[in-house]
């Protein structure tokens, strides 16, 4: 399917993650679709993956920068403007699972919530005279912790519950405009950040194997190309009258009935 995503300018915020991790297979899969994909991380390794597109022939630009940071996202939004002049669609996909729990400070639930929450607005804030030249569109990667919790993360918690309501506002906010909000919800996926925190564990195996063995459809973990591919979609013309929608890539991890898991698998 042709997703008409050709030449479109797509911001992706946290897309300078390990090879394999959601942002950096965003990015390739646009490039695929012949999009033009702009990567915002703070990482040094965005200028490796932006010099490798450009040597398959791809138009696409990394803005190293502090995404917690007010002046210097707005400064990234103003060098993406000079160098295309428009933006189509944000990808807001900062995700730390940092363990901020109610027994950390005060400054490390703050900055939890910088992180995983405020740059989505920081992103959205000043990416928004460009959206409405457009009509473009906003897609938050949002998380299951924001609905089923976790456990000793109230940081990140508070967080996505945050991009939830702020896709549901910015649907209502800008609908006038013509600009559609959506998010991507997220239960497990098997990320090369998932993989370093397994290899923590004494246990690890088993515990990753429970996990899969948690998941309704088929046992596994969710692929990073099935939320990519799912991404794209819902940012394309293929999906001009969805917004303000959650849409869930897990496996039916969130909402199928834990009793059927072991027929199933």
């Amino acid at each position: 399917m042709d997703l008409n995503l050709k030449n479109k300018i797509v911001v992706v915020s946290g897309s300078a993650g390990k090879e394999g991790s959601i942002g950096e297979t965003i990015v390739n899969r646009l490039a695929d679709e012949g999009a033009i994909p702009v990567l915002v991380d703070r990482n040094a390794r965005g200028f490796e993956y932006v010099e490798k597109l450009q040597k398959r022939g791809v138009n696409s630009l990394f803005v190293q920068t502090d995404v917690t940071d007010p002046v210097a996202m707005e400064n990234a939004v103003k060098v993406i403007g000079a160098k295309y002049g428009r933006i189509d669609a944000i990808i807001n996909n900062v995700g730390v699972n940092d363990g901020a729990g109610l027994d950390s400070s005060y400054e490390d639930f703050m900055n939890s919530l910088k992180l995983n929450v405020v740059s989505y607005f920081l992103l959205a804030k000043y990416s928004l005279p460009y959206l409405k030249e457009s009509k473009g569109n906003i897609l938050n990667i949002g998380s299951k912790v924001a609905l089923t919790g976790q456990g000793g993360t109230s940081g990140y918690a508070a967080a996505k519950g945050g991009v939830l309501g702020l896709t549901r506002e910015w649907a209502v906010d800008l609908i006038h405009y013509g600009i559609r909000s959506n998010a991507i919800i997220i239960a497990e996926s098997y990320t090369p950040a998932y993989e370093d925190w397994i290899k923590t564990l004494p246990d690890g195996e088993t515990v990753l194997k429970k996990i899969n063995k948690s998941i309704p459809f088929e046992g596994r973990m969710t692929k990073t190309e099935e939320i990519a591919d799912t991404a794209l979609f819902i940012i394309s013309e293929k999906s001009s009258h969805t917004t303000g929608q959650f849409v869930f890539v897990d496996g039916g991890y969130v909402h199928l009935d834990r009793a059927l898991i072991s027929d199933v698998n």
